[in-house]
C-alpha cells in the first residue's frame, strides 16, 4: 500500500493507495429521507456504477458568490442545529462549538468593532417543517450567516431559500457528495469533508481488519446512498470482488428491519457496515436477535450518523461491544474540550464541535477581510481566508494579521482547512472509534486518520 504523510504526520490515503484487503494494520494513537423512499430493501447483486472522485466532481465549476453592497450592520450568526429529531444527539456539541466561537470572537473585539449576535434555532429533521420555520425566523431578523444543518437532507430542504436571500449557509456536518456541485449561488460552505472521503476511511478500517465479504446497510437519503455507493467503489478498488459486496438500501421510517437483516444473515458477510441514524439501534438489536451483532463476534462498523454515545444508550447492555466506526473528527485539545464543557457541563461527545467553531470563526474572518457584513460579500471571502499567505490559528491572531494588511490561512480546531472551489475541505480527518462492553465509546484508544481527495 502506497502512503504519503501530511506535515502533521497523519497518514493520508491517496488515489494511488489501493487498499490491500488481505490485511494491513496500524496501531491506535492516543439524514432523514431526502431521496425516493422505498418500503422494502433494495439488494444489489451487482454493484452500482463507480462513484466519482472529488476531482471529477469539481469539474462542474462550483458557483462563486457575487459580493453585495457594503454593510456595517452587526454580524448576526444563526444556528440551524438539531435540538429535536433523529440527529438530536449531535446538537449539543455543535451548539457548544458555535457558542464558544462567538464568545472568543467578541472577546477579541467582535466584527468591525461590534459584537456578534447569536440567534439559535432548531433544525428538527425531515419529518417536520422545523427547519423552514427556523430559517424564515432567522432571515427575517436580518441574520447574515446560518450555521447548519447537521442532516444533509434537511439542508437540501432550505438551501435554496437561504442562498436566494443572500445569506451564508455553513454546515459543520453535511457530508453528502450532492453539495459539491450544487447550484447554491456560491453561498453554501461546509467544514465537514464530503463522503467521498469518509468512504475511503471506512473502507480502510475494514481492510485493516481483514474483511473480504461485506454487507452494507444504508438509509435511503442522499447521505446514506452516496456514502454506500462510494464505499462500494473503494472496496472494489481494494480488490474485493463485486459478488462479495451486498448493498441494501432501507427506509429509515420502516416499522421493522427484519427482512433486510435476514438478507444480511443469509449473505453471511465477514463485516457489516451500517450507514444510518437513530434507527441503527433497532437494526443492531435485531442483528443481535439473529446472532450477527457486534457482541456476537461479528465485525460491525458505523459512521458519523450513528457513532455516538447516544447509540449505546438506545440498545441493550453490551450489545455494541467491539463495534467500530468512522466519523469526521479531529484530535481536539483538552483545553478546547474543557472550554466547551464550561458552556455545557453535560457534554459527553465532541463530534462536530470543532467544525461548528470553525464555521463561525471563518464567517467572522470573511466579514472582517471584506469590511462588510453583507451575506453575499461574506460568502465571496470565505474561501480566501483559508488560502492566504499567513497561517493563524485563532480569531485574535487572524484579526491582527488582517488589520495589518496581510492575507490569512485560518488553521482552525479542525486543522488546515484550505477550502477548494466548492467551499469545502479537500482533506478529511476521521476518528476511528470503538464501543466497549458497556456500550461507551473508548476515548483513550481513538485513532485518527487523514484522507486526501482523489
Amino acid at each position: 500500500m502506497s502512503l504519503r504523510f501530511l506535515r502533521s504526520g497523519a497518514v493520508v490515503l491517496t488515489a494511488a493507495a489501493a487498499l490491500v484487503v488481505t490485511g494491513c494494520s496500524s496501531s491506535d494513537s492516543g439524514s432523514d429521507g431526502g431521496s425516493e423512499a422505498s418500503s422494502s430493501a433494495a439488494v444489489e447483486s451487482t454493484p452500482a456504477p463507480p462513484g466519482l472522485g472529488l476531482a471529477q466532481k469539481l469539474a462542474c465549476n462550483p458557483p462563486k458568490a457575487t459580493p453585495g453592497p457594503a454593510s456595517t450592520a452587526a454580524l448576526k450568526i444563526g444556528t440551524l442545529l438539531p435540538a429535536t429529531g433523529s440527529l438530536a444527539f449531535l446538537g449539543p456539541p455543535m451548539e457548544a462549538g458555535v457558542n464558544l466561537a462567538v464568545k472568543d470572537i467578541n472577546a477579541a473585539g467582535g466584527v468591525l468593532d461590534q459584537p456578534v449576535e447569536l440567534v439559535t434555532g432548531d433544525s428538527g429533521d425531515t419529518t417536520t417543517d422545523t427547519a423552514n420555520a427556523t430559517v424564515d425566523r432567522e432571515l427575517s431578523s436580518g441574520t447574515q450567516v446560518i450555521i447548519g444543518a447537521a442532516s444533509s437532507s434537511v439542508s437540501l430542504k432550505v438551501i435554496d431559500k437561504v442562498a436566494n436571500a443572500g445569506a451564508v449557509m455553513f454546515s459543520p456536518a453535511n457530508t453528502s457528495d450532492e453539495f459539491t456541485c450544487y447550484q447554491d449561488k456560491g453561498q453554501y460552505f461546509r467544514t465537514a469533508p464530503a463522503d467521498v472521503l469518509q468512504a475511503q476511511a471506512l473502507s480502510q478500517t475494514m481492510a485493516e481488519d481483514g474483511v473480504q465479504r461485506v454487507s452494507i446497510l444504508a438509509l435511503n437519503d442522499p447521505y446514506g446512498t452516496g456514502l454506500a455507493d462510494n464505499t462500494v467503489r473503494d472496496l472494489e478498488a481494494a480488490g474485493v470482488p463485486a459478488d462479495q459486496i451486498q448493498k441494501i438500501i432501507y427506509d429509515p421510517n420502516a416499522q421493522s428491519f427484519n427482512a433486510e437483516i435476514d438478507q444480511v444473515k443469509n449473505f453471511d458477510p465477514d463485516g457489516i457496515a451500517i450507514i444510518g441514524f437513530e434507527e441503527s439501534a433497532k437494526i443492531i438489536t435485531r442483528m443481535h436477535e439473529v446472532g450477527i451483532g457486534p457482541s456476537d463476534g461479528k465485525l460491525v462498523y458505523g459512521v458519523d450518523g450513528n457513532m455516538g454515545n447516544a447509540l449505546g444508550e438506545a440498545v441493550g447492555p453490551g450489545l455494541l461491544a467491539g463495534m467500530k466506526g468512522t466519523t469526521p473528527l479531529t484530535q481536539t485539545s483538552g483545553e478546547f474540550q474543557a472550554a466547551l464543557k464550561e458552556l455545557d457541563g453535560d457534554l459527553i461527545d465532541f463530534n462536530y464541535s470543532g467544525e461548528s467553531y470553525d464555521a463561525a470563526v471563518l464567517s467572522a474572518l470573511a466579514a472582517t477581510a471584506a469590511k462588510s457584513t453583507d451575506g453575499r460579500t461574506i460568502a465571496a471571502n470565505i474561501i480566501g481566508v483559508t488560502n492566504g499567505d499567513e497561517n493563524c490559528d485563532s480569531y485574535q491572531a487572524c484579526l491582527e494579521l488582517l488589520n495589518g494588511g496581510k492575507t490569512i490561512a485560518y488553521v482552525g480546531k479542525t486543522g488546515n482547512l484550505a477550502f477548494n472551489a466548492a467551499g469545502e475541505p479537500s482533506v478529511g480527518s476521521y476518528g476511528i472509534l470503538e464501543f466497549d462492553d458497556s456500550n461507551a465509546l473508548l476515548t483513550p484508544t481513538r485513532k485518527y486518520v487523514s484522507v486526501a481527495a482523489q
